[in-house]
């Protein structure tokens, strides 16, 4: 089913899986966490693929998404990449100008061989479609630049502005290597990929259209499997973002009906607010039931939430959001 949405078919009942459905807030992924920390656990492909497979059997969603992170691609590139608890992901050293490019390794696929055998392993444990992933080059080059996460990416618009020719070759760099990293994965089995661009609401509607669509367009190029694109804050600018990737995911500022409406035939993802799935089973149910009325029972539509599962949700929950999701489309 979650393929034939992505081609834009007719599907006997809606697809849904739910972005960071391996996490926290199911107890199986905290007692692998308990022994082991995140780096460790997305290096070592057993463990990847034993929570990737456990959030579909708890949850009886129709795909997967294999356990890595989107900062993996920057150690091969040169940078030394760390998780400190509370903080978040750092990047060292961050890259400012020009001359930090000259620091920057040539991309070797074979450098993340551990994500490639978490997907051939979890391909074959799988009874449902495997989707491999990548961020998109402006949200890793952001990382990159600021150092680790920020809330207004003030040293990455100013690179951009500053010297727009450098920042378009980072860019470039980055879409070349990813464009790699995710054949490589496809290469091993991922049925699918989904590029993360989680900071593209960052930036205006003319600073994206000139200066990262083409190089999210380049990451996306030539794959032979279905491509998801998924950003937040993209609402301003959804017809340029939707030209990269066969596959537009919505997050959850876009009512569903408004979005195809602007997007035509095109498939889509999305897009439950995922504090919904805080609220109780009423609000759950309510809220499921607008999203999939707005669809109208258009093909090309796979359910998920408008961003990643929240720590706090109650797995009972998401399960019952997925069962829902079945019974209310289902058409035999």
């Amino acid at each position: 089913m979650f393929l034939e949405a992505c081609r834009g078919e007719k599907t006997r009942f809606t697809p849904v899986w739910l972005m960071r459905q391996a996490g926290r807030y199911m107890k199986e992924y905290r007692d692998v966490r308990a022994k082991v920390g995140f780096l460790e656990l997305c290096k070592t492909p057993e463990l990847a693929c034993k929570v990737t497979v456990d959030a579909v059997e708890k949850l009886n969603v129709d795909a997967a998404i294999i356990f890595a992170d989107i900062l993996l691609i920057l150690e091969p590139l040169g940078f030394n990449v760390t998780f400190e608890k509370g903080d978040g992901p750092k990047i060292d050293p961050p890259i400012r100008d020009k001359k930090g490019l000259e620091r920057l390794r040539a991309f070797e696929p074979a450098s993340l061989s551990y994500v490639y055998e978490a997907v051939r392993l979890a391909r074959r444990a799988l009874k449902v479609p495997l989707i491999g992933f990548a961020g998109a080059p402006f949200t890793v080059a952001s990382y990159a630049i600021e150092g680790g996460g920020s809330k207004e990416h003030a040293e990455t618009k100013a690179f951009l502005h500053r010297d727009p020719g450098a920042f378009r070759e980072l860019l470039a760099i980055l879409a070349r290597s990813i464009n790699a990293y995710l054949r490589a994965q496809i290469d091993a089995g991922a049925q699918a990929v989904q590029l993360f661009d989680s900071w593209a609401g960052a930036l205006s509607a003319w600073d994206y259209r000139e200066h990262v669509l083409p190089h999210s367009q380049a990451a996306l190029a030539g794959l032979s499997v279905p491509t998801i694109h998924f950003g937040t804050g993209t609402a301003a600018f959804l017809e340029d973002f939707a030209k990269a990737g066969t596959v537009t995911g919505i997050d959850f500022h876009v009512p569903l009906d408004e979005a195809r409406a602007r997007l035509g035939s095109k498939p889509v993802m999305g897009n439950l607010d995922p504090a919904v799935l805080l609220a109780g089973r009423a609000a759950i149910e309510k809220e499921t039931r607008r999203i999939l009325a707005a669809n109208k029972g258009r093909p090309g539509h796979i359910f998920n939430l408008g961003h990643g599962i929240l720590q706090q949700t109650p797995v009972e929950d998401a399960i019952a959001l997925v069962d829902l999701v079945h019974r209310e489309t289902a058409t035999s």
